[in-house]
């Protein structure tokens, strides 16, 4: 006698090893309705399987970086400065890249939303990323 906390029988287990041989054989979905295919991704949906975002990359839209910071840091985060936007950042366990680029914000500003900051991180980004010009000689 089974005591363990499974919610399907011996038997059931079975039928659905049964069901699912065909799919795994086979590697593309075997059913003929269309609606249990899980959709194709749109030209305009955001890269998610690509690591977390980095601003100041190729890849790193600003709908990207807005994207991220609107699910890190929610609505109630809202207005603050960098400092306490770091604090939220490393508790929610943000990826280094995106707490480094608002830690090099300045210490006096304050953001109302997420469009605002992300403007601004990537605005920093792309300003430390730019190639500093030589000093001419006079």
């Amino acid at each position: 006698m089974q005591r363990g906390s499974d919610r399907l029988s011996v038997h059931r287990d079975e039928e659905m090893k049964h069901e699912l041989q065909g799919l795994l054989r086979s590697g593309h979905p075997t059913r003929t309705e269309e609606w249990h295919d899980p959709e194709p991704t749109a030209d305009d949906d955001l890269p998610v399987a690509g690591g977390p975002v980095t601003p100041g990359t190729v890849t790193a839209s600003m709908a990207a970086v807005r994207l991220e910071l609107a699910r890190l840091l929610g609505r109630t985060s809202f207005p603050a400065g960098p400092r306490e936007l770091i604090d939220v950042l490393r508790s929610r366990y943000a990826p280094d890249t995106l707490v480094e680029a608002v830690e090099r914000l300045p210490r006096k500003a304050r953001y109302a939303n997420a469009r605002e900051l992300a403007e601004a991180v990537v605005g920093s980004a792309a300003r430390t990323a730019a190639p500093e010009e030589p000093a001419r000689n006079a």
